[in-house]
C-alpha cells in the first residue's frame, strides 16, 4: 500500500486492540512507521513486551507503548481505559481489532457468552469509555474491524448470547453487531469531528480460531496460508482508515480493500442498530451491577 508511505502520523496517538499478532500487529507496525505514538493491547505480559520491542525495531519509532487487558472482562476494559487516560490526554485513532471465534459456548467472567462479550461488547464499552478523550482530540477516528461474515449474521434479541441455541454462527452475528454499532455511533457523533467506520480485512492467515483445540489449530496452520492473504495485506484497510486524508470526514461506512462497499441489508437497519445499542447498554449495566438481573 504505497499511500502509507506518504501519510505523516507524527503527533497522533493510536490505540490498537488485538495487536500482539496478525492484523493488529501489522497495523501497529505501519502506524509506528508513519511516526504515530502507538499503544498496543495484549493479554500476556511477556509476549506483549516482546511485540513492543519488535514494533520499535521494525518501525524505528521508540514511541510504542503497551497495556495489558483481557477484553472479555468488563472490569479489565474499565481498568485499561483508566490506565490509558492516566498516561495520555489524547486519543486520535482507536482501532477495535480484537476478536475471537469459539466453536462451543463459553461464558466470560461476567457471565456473558464469550463471542458476544469479546467481539462486540468489549469494543462497545471501550469506545464509550474513551469517547470524552476522543472527542477532545478531534479530528479523530474510530475504526471497527468486522468481516464479510456479517452477511450471514442475525440479531435475535431473545437469543443474543446463544442461550437457546448456540452455533458457531455466533461469530457472524457479532460481526453484524460491529457494523450496526458503527452506524449508530456515527449517527450519535455527527458534527463532533469524530468519524466511525467499519471494515472487512479479507480472509487473513493469522492465529485466529486456534483456541478451539489442537485439531482445529493444526488445520488452520496448514490450510489457511494456502488460501488466505497475509496479515500485512489484511491490515491495509485499517491503516488506510487510520491515516489517509482521503477519508477525512467520511463516517458510517463499510470498507473492503480501502474502498467503500455495500454491507448486507440487515447491517444498514438503523432501527435494529438503535435497539442493539440499547440492549448492549443494558447488558453492560447489569454486568456492572447497576441493573437487577431478571
Amino acid at each position: 500500500m504505497k499511500e502509507k508511505l506518504k501519510n505523516d502520523m507524527t503527533g497522533k496517538i493510536c490505540l490498537v486492540t488485538g495487536s500482539t499478532n496478525g492484523i493488529g500487529k501489522s497495523t501497529a507496525i505501519e502506524l509506528a512507521r508513519m511516526g504515530a505514538t502507538v499503544v498496543i493491547i495484549g493479554r500476556d505480559a511477556q509476549k506483549t513486551s516482546e511485540v513492543v520491542k519488535e514494533i520499535r525495531a521494525a518501525s524505528g519509532n521508540p514511541h510504542v507503548d503497551s497495556l495489558l487487558a483481557d477484553l472479555s472482562s468488563q472490569q479489565e476494559v474499565r481498568r485499561l481505559a483508566h490506565e490509558f487516560k492516566r498516561k495520555y490526554s489524547q486519543l486520535h485513532v482507536l482501532i477495535n481489532n480484537a476478536g475471537g471465534f469459539f466453536l462451543r459456548r463459553q461464558l466470560s467472567v461476567d457471565g456473558i457468552e464469550m463471542t458476544f462479550a469479546l467481539n462486540h461488547l468489549a469494543s462497545f464499552l471501550l469506545t464509550d469509555l474513551f469517547l470524552d478523550t476522543i472527542q477532545a482530540s478531534a479530528p479523530a477516528r474510530i475504526i471497527n474491524v468486522s468481516s464479510d461474515a456479517h452477511a450471514s449474521g442475525k440479531i435475535e434479541f431473545d437469543n443474543l448470547q446463544g442461550e437457546q441455541n448456540f452455533r458457531p454462527s455466533a461469530y457472524d452475528n457479532s460481526k453484524l453487531a460491529n457494523i450496526l454499532f458503527t452506524l449508530e455511533l456515527a449517527r450519535r457523533l455527527e458534527g463532533t469531528g469524530v468519524t466511525v467506520n467499519a471494515l472487512h480485512p479479507g480472509f487473513v492467515a493469522t492465529g485466529f480460531a486456534k483456541n478451539n483445540g489442537k485439531v482445529i489449530a493444526a488445520l488452520v496452520s496448514v490450510f489457511a496460508p494456502l488460501v488466505a492473504r497475509s496479515p500485512v495485506k489484511g491490515a491495509e484497510t485499517s491503516i488506510y482508515l487510520a491515516s489517509s486524508p482521503n477519508v477525512e470526514g467520511m463516517t458510517g461506512k463499510y470498507f473492503y480493500d480501502s474502498q467503500v462497499i455495500s454491507a448486507a441489508p440487515q447491517a444498514t437497519d438503523m432501527v435494529l442498530a438503535r435497539k442493539l445499542w440499547d440492549a448492549s447498554t443494558e447488558m453492560i449495566l447489569r454486568a456492572d451491577g447497576l441493573l437487577a438481573k431478571t
